[in-house]
């Protein structure tokens, strides 16, 4: 249901059951400590009138029971008043009425054991009552005479008040209960509003009336707002290496087809020359595709561990430069992670590696290590990488960004190029300079992500 993909709208389903829950319960539990108050109330009085009776109750000789004419409590004289009293004389079979309860038949308890109080509410024909009953024993001389007395109460006065309160009660609740669900409106409206500023900043972003997420957002959204902006970077970085490299590709391969044009005219020359273009359109696209496919900056990239990767290069360039029986030293720690995609990983250290290799006389010596956890600790990841070569001759024109192939220092190919775009991807720096043995030195440092 569309209802429920708002995050807004579950929130506010959510606190209207709470609170729809909690009033109920609430005012349940209220509604039934206020009717037992008062049940108790009205009951504690019906037993102030059993202790009137008693006071003025007697019995003569015989054991008959004599009671006073009037009462302290004028109700018990007034005929339908809404308080009767009834007492029993057991052994006598003897019952005497209040003056109020004339003409009415009325549901007195008439028996009960000595000593026992009996509160009840009781029914019938004539209305509803709350009785208090109450079991004596009473002494005469040496006889003595078990009475029942009882007091009803019409339990009108009862319903009235339970029934004003719980109108009273629901009425405030559920005021209280409106004034809540709007103040949670109000208060959900301000604190999901960043949300709404993050949408409508993406909307402008896809509209293209800005570049990124620009807004102050609170912390809990912050690292989202700033991941955005990351991905919308690599992605924009990408898709301008997209274009750029098909711009250089077609740029670069536009002298090689010339060339085979020209050769085209002299037969004996084509073959040397196909052969040639060919090689160079090669090295073109590798390079173009290099660059093109560089992943960037790694933030979303698993923590990669480092030492398998070059062992597994010295390994397969140990078989591919064996005949000069090179002896290549690795220091790596091997729990040393960083984040970085596999393929930039080989590319870069696969090339370096090679390089190292193609123009090392007897050593090539590869050292990685991290001096911090993170960026705001100063911390990098360090790649140097050494021969006992020759050098480099040019070290400005080995790694010019877009310089065409046949304008290269010759035998170093494409490799350290495309190296040099990929550590620019990852915000890196590099550095050719000479050696400890007076060969090739390659400095990388690629901040962390």
């Amino acid at each position: 249901m569309r209802f429920t993909r708002s995050i807004r709208a579950r929130l506010l389903l959510g606190a209207a059951v709470v609170l729809l829950a909690f009033m109920a319960g609430a005012g349940l539990a209220v509604q039934r400590a206020h009717a037992d108050s008062v049940r108790a109330s009205q009951f504690a009085r019906l037993q102030g009138t059993v202790y009137l009776l008693l006071a003025g109750a007697e019995l003569d000789a015989d054991g008959k029971l004599v009671m006073p004419e009037g009462f302290a409590e004028p109700r018990l004289s007034l005929p339908g008043s809404g308080l009767y009293a009834n007492i029993v004389n057991v052994n006598r079979k003897e019952e005497w009425q209040s003056a109020s309860a004339v003409g009415l038949t009325l549901p007195f308890k008439r028996s009960l054991p000595v000593g026992q109080w009996h509160f009840d509410m009781l029914q019938n024909a004539g209305g509803n009552y709350m009785a208090a009953t109450y079991g004596v024993r009473w002494a005469v001389r040496s006889a003595e005479a078990p009475l029942v007395l009882s007091v009803l109460g019409d339990s009108a006065e009862f319903d009235r008040e339970t029934r004003v309160f719980k109108q009273t009660l629901w009425g405030w609740l559920g005021g209280a209960g409106l004034l809540l669900l709007l103040s949670q409106t109000l208060l959900l409206q301000w604190a999901l509003s960043p949300l709404r500023r993050v949408a409508q900043e993406i909307h402008r972003i896809e509209n293209g009336e800005q570049a990124e997420v620009q807004g102050r957002y609170p912390t809990e959204i912050e690292a989202l707002t700033g991941n955005l902006n990351t991905l919308i970077k690599q992605e924009r970085v990408r898709q301008g290496r997209y274009k750029e490299a098909l711009s250089f590709l077609a740029h670069s391969l536009k002298t090689p087809l010339a060339v085979l044009r020209t050769a085209l005219a002299d037969p004996a020359r084509l073959p040397a020359a196909v052969a040639e273009q060919v090689t160079r359109m090669d090295d073109i696209v590798q390079h173009q595709l290099g660059r093109a496919a560089a992943s960037g900056s790694a933030r979303f990239a698993p923590h990669l561990t480092l030492a398998p990767v070059l062992l597994r290069i010295r390994d397969s360039l140990a078989k591919v430069y064996a005949d000069k029986g090179l002896v290549f030293t690795v220091d790596c720690p091997a729990e040393l992670t960083w984040r970085m995609d596999e393929g930039d990983a080989f590319e870069i250290l696969g090339n370096l590696m090679d390089n190292a290799a193609k123009w090392a006389g007897q050593r090539v010596m590869v050292r990685v290590w991290s001096d911090g956890r993170d960026a705001r600790e100063g911390g990098g990841l360090h790649i140097r990488i050494e021969d006992d070569g020759p050098g480099f001759s040019d070290t400005e024109s080995i790694l010019q960004l877009h310089v065409r192939l046949d304008e290269r220092v010759p035998g170093h190919g494409v490799g350290l190029t495309v190296v040099n775009d990929l550590v620019a991807s990852h915000e890196g720096s590099l550095k050719l300079s000479r050696g400890t043995w007076g060969g090739g030195c390659v400095d990388i440092v690629l901040p962390a992500a």
